[in-house]
């Protein structure tokens, strides 16, 4: 396939578009590279076969000759991150509903089979500590529009709408995919992952800062996991039009979450707790769990998340690692 990946400079996206490089197809990478790095695709970047191109999916002249020249759309492009979000809601709401509203219609007109990541934010608040694990058909419920940071979940939200109304409407082969915290190597801190945070505070001997009670679970699964789901949903016409979770179902609190990256750092950093309204602006929510039902992935593929939490922890430590020895800033 000739296969076009938004984003594929980033995090999830760059691991996405190695898998496909592997498996033979041709690939283009379209990257503004405001989150994403160079440096993420280095071990594909001027491969034959390979294309970078540094540019915007707001370019709807450029997103149109990409996706006409495309058998696939993986589209990755988002502004990420609950601090990026917070500090950026205007660039945040722009990106997230312009961006994939103009890559979604040029796939649709030319029927282009497409993959939207979506995330598990689209669920809001909705998750009590009664709550049954999330589905995809889960009502969903989010805060007030004064609140900064539902306008990422509601950005999402919408281009679900619109990539499955163009399905229903003109044929657009998509699948939604929700990523449940998707962590592992190349994902940075800065934007509020809780994880490559922790791991680098705990190398530099720093305190090990956990926001608001750290009682507050989530699911974290390594991108090589959510990889091979990717891979597999493009490859399943039976997931056309669905919306597919996507992530692992082992709920970690947030405290031994830090209590374990301490231990695999070999740090005896303090692991302190930081009230909400010190990390973030005025106005910042969280919910105290999310954890997605995965029926229907290993329905449609039989797949099961294989990487436990302390592999995903010592991979994610060594990453952090290696940047603070090349002096990279989070």
């Amino acid at each position: 396939m000739r296969v076009l990946v938004t984003g594929g400079a980033g995090f999830i996206g760059s691991h996405v578009a190695e898998a496909l490089h592997r498996d033979g197809h041709e690939i283009t990478i379209l990257d503004d590279l405001s989150t994403g790095r160079r440096e993420n695709i280095a071990a594909i970047d001027g491969c034959r076969n390979v294309t970078f191109i540094h540019g915007s999916i707001l370019d709807e002249a450029l997103v149109g000759r990409l996706v006409e020249q495309s058998t696939a759309v993986l589209h990755y492009a988002a502004a990420v991150g609950v601090r990026k979000i917070m500090e950026e809601p205007v660039a945040t709401i722009l990106t997230n509903i312009d961006g994939s509203a103009i890559v979604l219609r040029h796939a649709a007109r030319r029927r282009v089979r497409t993959i939207l990541a979506s995330t598990s934010e689209v669920y809001g608040k909705l998750m009590s500590v009664e709550t049954k694990p999330l589905r995809e058909d889960s009502d969903w419920r989010l805060g007030p529009t004064s609140v900064r940071r539902w306008a990422y979940a509601a950005t999402k939200a919408v281009d679900e709408f619109l990539a499955l109304a163009l399905h229903a409407q003109e044929g657009l082969p998509v699948t939604v995919i929700r990523h449940f915290n998707t962590v592992g190597p190349r994902q940075r801190g800065r934007y509020g992952m809780v994880l490559p945070r922790l791991a680098r505070q705990a190398l530099r001997g720093q305190p090990i800062e956990v926001h608001g009670t750290g009682l507050q679970t989530r699911c974290f699964g390594h991108v090589d996991d959510a990889v091979r789901a990717i891979i597999g949903l493009l490859a399943c016409d039976a997931s056309i039009g669905e919306v597919v979770n996507v992530g692992t179902d082992h709920e970690t609190p947030i405290l031994a979450l830090a209590e374990t990256v301490r231990a695999e750092s070999g740090s005896d950093s303090a692991i302190t707790l930081v009230p909400y309204e010190s990390a973030y602006a005025d106005g910042f929510e969280d919910m105290q769990r999310r954890t997605p039902d995965l029926a229907k992935l290993r329905r449609l593929l039989g797949w099961v998340p294989e990487t436990p939490l302390a592999s995903i922890v010592c991979d994610v430590m060594a990453d952090q690692r290696a940047r603070i020895a090349r002096g990279d800033e989070d």
